[in-house]
Order: C-alpha cells, then sequence, then structure tokens
C-alpha cells in the first residue's frame, strides 16, 4: 500500500482523491519513535521535490515535512523558496523545522526572491524568531517596497531582542504603513525585554517615543511603558 502511495504521490494533481495518500499519512504517524523509519519517509518524500511532480504533490511533500523534516531536506525545500508556485509550502516547513540549516536557508533567500515572495521568507524568520537575520531584516524596515518594509518591522518585532529593537531605531521606514508597523514592533520589543526583566533597555525603547511630535496615542502608551519598567 506504501508503494502504490508512493506512486500515486509522483502524479498527484488539483481533484485526484486524496485517499491514495493516506498510507503515507499512516506510515508518518507510525514512525513516531521509529528515527530509522522517519529518515527513509523523509528522503522518498524529499526526492518527489526534486522530482517534475505537480504543484499538489509538492504541497503535500511540504506538509508532511512540516512534521519529519529535518537538515537532510532543507536543500530540496530551499531550491523551491525563488519559485513563485511553491515557496509559501517550502517556507512553511522550513519555518518549523528546529534545525539551524533551516533558518540558513531562509536567509540565504532573502536577497535571492521577488519582493512578493521575500515577503513571506521574512514572515517565516521573524516566526521562527531568528536572532541572526536582524541585520538583514533591519536593512529592509527602509524598502521604497511597502509590503516588504512592513513585513520586515514585523518581524523585528516578534523577534523582540534589544538588538532587533535597535535594528528598527537605526532603519527609517519610507511609507505610514510600515511607520506605523515600527512603531507596533518597537512596543512589542520593549514589552519582550520588560518580560526578560531587561527594565532599562524597554524604557529606553519607550522614551522615544514620548515626544510632542508622536500621536497621543503612542505618547500615551510609551508613558505607560515606562511606568512598568520603573516598578
Amino acid at each position: 500500500m506504501l508503494e502504490q502511495a508512493f506512486e500515486a504521490l509522483k502524479v498527484y494533481d488539483w481533484g485526484t482523491d486524496p485517499k491514495v495518500l493516506q498510507p503515507i499519512n499512516a506510515a508518518i504517524i507510525e514512525s513516531q519513535g521509529n528515527e530509522d523509519a522517519r529518515q527513509e519517509l523523509e528522503s522518498r518524500l524529499t526526492a518527489i521535490l526534486a522530482s517534475d511532480t505537480p504543484r499538489d504533490a509538492k504541497d503535500f511533500v511540504c506538509r508532511k515535512l512540516m512534521q519529519i523534516g529535518t537538515e537532510t531536506s532543507v536543500p530540496a525545500l530551499a531550491k523551491l523558496l525563488p519559485s513563485q508556485d511553491d515557496s509559501h509550502m517550502a517556507r512553511y516547513a522550513l519555518e518549523r523545522m528546529p534545525c539551524d540549516a533551516a533558518g540558513d536557508a531562509l536567509r540565504a533567500a532573502l536577497g535571492n526572491v521577488e519582493p512578493a515572495l521575500q515577503v513571506g521568507v521574512i514572515s517565516s524568520l521573524g516566526a521562527r524568531g531568528d536572532e541572526k537575520s536582524v541585520a538583514q531584516i533591519g536593512e529592509l524596515v527602509s524598502s521604497d517596497d511597502a509590503a516588504v518594509a512592513t513585513a520586515a518591522a514585523r518581524a523585528l518585532g516578534a523577534i523582540g531582542t534589544a538588538d532587533a529593537a535597535k535594528a528598527l531605531a537605526e532603519n527609517q521606514a519610507s511609507n505610514d504603513q510600515a511607520k506605523m508597523a515600527a512603531t507596533d514592533a518597537s512596543f512589542a520589543c520593549a514589552e519582550s525585554l520588560l518580560a526578560h526583566g531587561k527594565k532599562a533597555e524597554a524604557v529606553a525603547i519607550y522614551k522615544a517615543y514620548i515626544g510632542s511630535d508622536q500621536p497621543k496615542h503612542i505618547r500615551t502608551a510609551a508613558t505607560r511603558g515606562m511606568l512598568a519598567g520603573a516598578k
């Protein structure tokens, strides 16, 4: 049954009954705790990505690699990141892999994909809390592409470190949407720093937003943050 399922996967496309792939799902469940079996399944799934298979087949593989993928499958997933059809599912898989190689692949893709796909890669790095990407993402906050700049600001807020806050302060957004995102992200960094007991660093961030040039609601939020940091 498993062999037949993998043969079906090679030509799996929209409209095909998903039940034909059920043996693969069952094999993944059954392989829990069996490293050799998992490695074999990962190897077979990864081979599908390198072949000329339909988009839906690759989507299925990416979903399965979210569950069992290791650094073994990272190169095959990384090759899909520049693809308009396959990038999103590939990055979702990489986003959820705890291995360092997955983060390395996403960072490497930042400068090699078109802006529409770059937004997704940035978001995945933010979701991973990838501190190594702070400098690269920080430079994108000032991008002329509003979507890229906004995604970069949000990702830095998700990472939430002092370095992420510094990157937000040093790279000014050039459009209103990204500016608002950068403000929210700076506050998110401050909240994260407060939660980790780094009150002085958090207060320094809030202090930058209490000036008369800031909207009232921003000044109010910053003041509350400073008070929280003073406790």
